[in-house]
């Protein structure tokens, strides 16, 4: 493509559609942010068919009281009548009011009832729903006809896929220049590096590719594996959750929440280490807390540091003795003078105050015991925690709700406690004369619509729900076990074997599947668990090899070779090169010199240094189990997505590339395809233009 259709960073569109959120932006900004446009992924059928709407739309059918002439329907009002001598004759019509139903339409922007999602597993299950998304992505963007287009895909759409969608650009926005780029290359872009493992956890997928040198490597490469998403760890928390009555709405919120959280295979839950360990003393578990006597650790409360349970003074339940003061019937050394007591004919109200003294003692002890162990459960982590809440908002239906936002079951109550209903406002149809003005009339439209958004605010609830230890197990049916097996294979069939180390220490994980707390943690242990080898352990038997032998590294480098029997006159290179000039001197040809077979002896040894080094490389490394795993880090020059993470990087990718494509390169290494190409080879052109 000539130079001359190079094209400006602020008309460049870029779209990143996924199963549940697609990304789109107009324009590169100097320092590249996350997307500007974040929509649902879903449509909702039209009153049409074959037509899609983005939002939900509801029927509301709303009564009005309506005034009218009783005579000729006419609205209320005299009539003025003039006679044949002219004068005026007022004539007083009857009126009448009648309530008229009227059906209006407004938009729900927060459900999700009848939606269609045209992205199933990551593969486009409806394309003219697909349409309809990008189509209203494009119109909300408005951007003008002079804008290039990049589309990001997934790696489960086939080439058929990207034909159909290079023709929908193409035909429908007219747009000069198309490019198709696969998410794994956007991700290697993020991340500033030709060589990595891509892992993208979606809803209800995951996608493993093994990037070299920016190849993709097509063999052994996990597209659109199900049950290892974000929905399959809801699913699980439902399992666990069910019998509780919680809801999956209930399981998806308790995974976005902090309280939810992934641990490494092998690690013990909260309260598995008390109830699974055996009482061998009772006397000290009785006093203590202690499963036993003796040196060593413990799992009662005064191993902890707190006190001990007692009775006794410092312990959890005290002295009676303690702090004690002088009190009406007590003598000096704290024995009760009984007799004094009876004298003074005062009997019953002591014992009385005996009583509520022992018992406010009582609850001031119940009272401390539960501040204490309500201070230690906030000091623990929540991987220490047996329970811990989280607050879960409730929507509520539309039906629900009357016209000022509440309950209907929520009206305020009368003075016998029967429900008082509120009257509903009469809506009048304004004659000419009352008709409001211009202004007044956008003030109106004004406050119906925030009216309207108070409304939608009012249908949510929050409330605290306590959940137990089924929140450290979303990750329990295996599917860090699959995401690994599926790494483990799409390394191994990399061809260059040199190369795989270099895969296994460069993993990206990415997707909004992997934000769940502690969710790369524990992938990461698993991969070390299953398939990393230890450095030392490929020396263990270096002792039994013979001395003359190099030790081998942990990579493969220094493996013993087959020694080859050279000529005689070739010398180890090992040997002096003055003193093998010296000895072998009178055996040089008439008319050289020492000085020329000193050089000769040089590039000798040069040569046999590159021979070994030829010999080491062809050797095959330690690529099918690795000694080190390692995420890739992504580079810190670009501070706005610092905050928001690394799982959507792959639009961070789109951008760098789009940048490359469109303005760098301007088409010089057919990056893109343009409105020309398309015209001569139609939409099997882009197989030959895009990333």
């Amino acid at each position: 493509m000539p130079s001359s259709s190079s094209f400006k960073e602020e008309h460049i569109l870029l779209i990143v559609p996924g199963s549940q959120t697609t990304l789109a932006q107009l324009g590169l900004p100097e320092s590249f942010t996350p997307a500007r446009l974040r929509i649902s992924t879903r449509m909702f059928p039209a009153e049409k068919k074959g037509e899609w709407e983005p939002l939900k739309v509801r029927e509301r059918k709303v009564t009005k009281t309506v005034t009218t002439n009783g005579s000729n329907g006419q609205t209320d009002g005299d009539v003025v009548m003039g006679d044949a001598n002219g004068g005026n004759t007022t004539v007083e019509s009857k009126t009448e009011q009648h309530e008229e139903e009227e059906t209006l339409y407004e938009e729900d922007p927060t459900t999700e009832e009848g939606a269609v999602w045209p992205i199933q597993h990551g593969r486009v299950t409806d394309w003219s729903c697909f349409f309809a998304l990008l189509t209203h992505v494009y119109n909300t963007l408005s951007p003008t006809l002079h804008t290039p287009v990049l589309v990001v895909t997934q790696p489960a759409w086939t080439p058929r896929d990207h034909e159909t969608l290079t023709q929908f650009f193409f035909e429908k926005f007219k747009t000069p220049a198309f490019c198709i780029m696969d998410a794994a290359l956007a991700a290697c872009y993020a991340y500033a590096t030709g060589t990595a493992t891509i892992v993208d956890v979606g809803y209800t997928k995951c996608d493993v590719t093994a990037v070299n040198d920016f190849i993709i490597t097509e063999d052994g490469r996990a597209t659109g594996m199900t049950g290892c998403g974000g929905d399959t760890m809801t699913q699980r928390l439902h399992e666990l959750l069910s019998s509780k009555g919680f809801s999956k709405d209930m399981c998806e919120q308790l995974k976005k929440s902090s309280i939810c959280e992934i641990l490494p295979a092998g690690t013990e839950l909260p309260g598995e280490s008390q109830s699974g360990a055996q009482i061998t003393n009772p006397a000290a578990a009785a006093s203590t807390g202690a499963i036993g006597s003796g040196d060593g650790p413990r799992d009662g409360n005064q191993a902890q540091g707190n006190a001990p349970r007692g009775p006794g003074v410092d312990t959890d339940v005290g002295d009676e003795d303690q702090d004690r003061q002088m009190k009406d019937g007590e003598a000096e050394d704290g024995v009760l003078d009984v007799a004094s007591i009876v004298a003074s004919g005062k009997t019953s109200e002591f014992l009385a105050r005996k009583e509520k003294e022992k018992q406010e003692k009582a609850a001031a002890k119940k009272a401390a015991g539960e501040m204490a162990a309500a201070a230690k459960q906030a000091k623990l982590p929540n991987s220490k925690r047996a329970k811990a809440s989280f607050q879960y908002t409730e929507r509520r239906s539309p039906e629900e709700i009357n016209a000022h936002g509440r309950r209907a079951a929520d009206v305020e109550a009368g003075p016998n406690g029967e429900a008082k209903r509120q009257k509903t406002p009469e809506l009048t149809t304004p004659t000419s004369a009352t008709a409001p003005t211009a202004p007044e009339h956008f003030e109106s439209l004004a406050s119906a619509r925030k009216e309207e958004r108070r409304r939608h605010r009012e249908t949510f609830v929050r409330r605290d729900i306590e959940v137990g230890i089924e929140r450290l197990q979303a990750a329990s049916g295996g599917i860090l076990d699959d995401i690994a097996d599926s790494i483990h294979r799409a390394i191994l069939s990399v061809p260059d074997h040199h190369k795989r180390t270099e895969l296994w220490d460069s993993l990206i994980l990415l997707g909004n599947g992997s934000k769940v707390k502690g969710f790369k943690d524990a992938l990461l242990a698993t991969l070390n668990a299953k398939y990393l080898i230890s450095p030392s352990s490929t020396t263990m038997f270096t002792s039994e090899l013979p001395s003359t032998f190099t030790t081998p590294g942990p990579t493969g480098t220094n493996t013993p070779l087959p020694q080859t029997q050279h000529s005689t006159h070739h010398q180890p290179s090992g040997v002096n090169p003055l003193l093998l000039a010296a000895t072998t001197s009178n055996l040089a040809p008439p008319g050289q010199s020492l000085h020329s077979q000193l050089q000769m002896q040089q590039v000798y040894q040069q040569q046999q240094q590159r021979l070994q080094q030829v010999q080491m490389m062809e050797q095959p490394k330690h690529g099918q189990t690795p000694t080190s795993i390692g995420l890739k880090r992504m580079p810190e020059y670009f501070p706005e997505w610092k905050e928001v993470g690394t799982e959507e990087a792959t639009f961070l990718g789109a951008q760098v590339a789009a940048k490359v494509v469109f303005v760098v390169d301007q088409g010089i290494s057919k990056g893109f395809m343009t409105r020309t190409e398309y015209n001569e080879m139609g939409p099997p052109g882009i197989h030959e233009s895009c990333l």
